[in-house]
Formats: structure tokens, C-alpha cells, sequence
């Protein structure tokens, strides 16, 4: 099998890769996998279409939302969206193949949007990834039910939901005080000018038991203030509301600030 050829972009493969690995050294037969990978892969981001990169679990059930973000995406005029696990892998035993990919992708995407609904999985490395230079000023995070934890009133409905779940889960309430205790917080959001009611909350509640959704651990609370301070974080409670998070991306035709 021939070798495969040289990219004109060969050199900034190479530093993509000595930043994942560090600088260490590759074997011959890694070399050309590599940019065997990267001369399938990585010309459908270099168009001039825009291009999203689309990170979050592959788990059942949070893959479903995963792919509704990436098909969201998709529908734009002029957009390429992905994610990783639909590429082909570069077939390396030695070296940590998730991280050069992950740095070849993200090095090359436009944009990169990270969906969050738990604490645990491969998405908590790229949390972490993508809060760092220099991908940080192209990424954007859709977490669900996140909410920073300062403040004494509902700042949105994710609050609401997070206050429901304890209240579900006190063991010191029976079934008729946890009802009059939702119907009391229901009536707190609106005076709050949140518009939620008892049965969407029940649902809310309901559909995080099935799914068995995570709380966030304090080191991802603190990633997702920092995007939201930013201007970069849209918090979304229920899957129909995934669509107008999407919106909340940057689309075609808008210069990537990251690139300025």
C-alpha cells in the first residue's frame, strides 16, 4: 500500500499532533496513518461551508438529543456539522488516538458546541478541552438544568426543575405534601414571571428519573459559568427546547470571533 501524500497543510498537522502528544516522537508507519486520516477527514472542513463541531455523549438515551443538535445544525444554509464517532479511526495501539483526533478536528472546525446533560463520560475530557486556549473562544455549551448556585430567586427553569427534584426526593414528605409542596414552587416561579406549570414540572421531573440525568459536579458548574459569563452557555430543561439553544449558535455567514 502506498504511502499516503503530503497535505499542504502538512505542517500544521504536525503541530496539531506535537500539542496532543507533546512532542512525541512518531514511528514512521503513525506518521502516515495520521495523515492518511487527516487527508480523508479533514479537507470537508476546509470549504467554505461552516463547520460544527459537535461534541457530547453516545450513550442511550443522550445520544438522541446529541443527534437532534447535530441535525439542527445541519439544516443551515452552508452548514457541515459532526461528530467524532462517525469518522474513522487512524488505527494507532500505541498512541492515544482520542486525543489526536479530537485536536485535529477541533483545530480545523469553525465552531464547537458541547451538549451536557451529566457528570460523568468522555464529555468531561472535552469539557475540559474546550474551556482552554485555544479552542475556548470557538465553543459553545447547551447543558441541561445547568444553573449557577448563587442567587435567592429562579433565575430560569432550570432553577424551578433543580428545586422540583429535591423536594420529589425528600424522604421526609409523603406523597400529599410533595404535591402541595410543587404546587407552592409552581406558584413561586410565576411570581417570578417564569411561565411553568405543575404538569410540566411533574414531566420535567418524570422524564430525569427514566433517563437517570446526573447533577453536575462542581468542577463542571464552574466550566459552564465561565462560557455563560462569556456570553457562550444556553441552559435548556426540556428536549423541545433543544431547537431554540441550536439558535443560539453562531450560523453561516457570520465571521467566527475566534478568527478576528
Amino acid at each position: 500500500m502506498a504511502d499516503p501524500a503530503i497535505p499542504p497543510n502538512a505542517d500544521e498537522i504536525e503541530a496539531a499532533v506535537n500539542e496532543a502528544l507533546h512532542g512525541l516522537e512518531l514511528e514512521p508507519h503513525e506518521t502516515a496513518s495520521i495523515l492518511g486520516f487527516a487527508n480523508e477527514e479533514l479537507p470537508h472542513l476546509q470549504t467554505p461551508e461552516t463547520t460544527y463541531y459537535v461534541l457530547g455523549s453516545y450513550r442511550d438515551p443522550y445520544v438522541r438529543r446529541l443527534r437532534r443538535v447535530e441535525n439542527e445544525l445541519n439544516k443551515r444554509l452552508s452548514a457541515y456539522a459532526f461528530v467524532m464517532g462517525d469518522l474513522r479511526e487512524i488505527g494507532l495501539d500505541r498512541l492515544p488516538e482520542f486525543r489526536i483526533r479530537f485536536q485535529l478536528l477541533a483545530a480545523y472546525a469553525d465552531y464547537i458546541v458541547g451538549v451536557y446533560e451529566q457528570d460523568a463520560g468522555g464529555e468531561v475530557t472535552e469539557l475540559g478541552k474546550i474551556s482552554e486556549t485555544p479552542y475556548f473562544e470557538k465553543s459553545y455549551v447547551l447543558p441541561r438544568d445547568y444553573c449557577w448556585m448563587t442567587g435567592e430567586n429562579f433565575d430560569g427553569k432550570a432553577d424551578v426543575v433543580a428545586a422540583a427534584m429535591e423536594i420529589w426526593h425528600s424522604e421526609d414528605l409523603t406523597d400529599e405534601q410533595t404535591a402541595d409542596e410543587l404546587e407552592s414552587l409552581v406558584a413561586e416561579a410565576q411570581e417570578s414571571g417564569i411561565g411553568v406549570s405543575k404538569g410540566e414540572l411533574t414531566d420535567a421531573v418524570a422524564e430525569r428519573e427514566h433517563d437517570n440525568t446526573a447533577s453536575y459536579s462542581w468542577v463542571h458548574l464552574n466550566e459552564f459559568r465561565l462560557f455563560e459569563l462569556h456570553g457562550r452557555c444556553r441552559p435548556w430543561v426540556e428536549e423541545s427546547e433543544l431547537r431554540d439553544s441550536v439558535d443560539f449558535v453562531p450560523t453561516p455567514g457570520r465571521h467566527p470571533d475566534w478568527e478576528e
